[in-house]
């Protein structure tokens, strides 16, 4: 698999699970305060989204400017 299709696959599963750990998160908060560590999960795949992201819209302007 190319670097680019994995990036592509790991930005997919990291946003299922961001999804997963706000609903995590709120199910925590119901039950009275949660742990920081439940708080601040979170953050971690966003972080990793952030980065996907950023590379996979960068990508073809980067390519292009080395084409030209």
């Amino acid at each position: 698999m190319i670097l680019r299709d994995w990036i592509r696959q790991a930005h997919r599963w990291l946003g299922i699970v961001l999804t997963l750990a706000i609903l995590g998160n709120f199910l925590a908060i119901a039950f009275g305060p949660p742990p920081a560590v439940v708080v601040y999960f979170p953050l971690v795949p966003l972080a990793l989204l952030i980065v996907s992201g950023l590379y996979m819209f960068l990508r073809p302007y980067l390519t292009r400017a080395d084409h030209a």
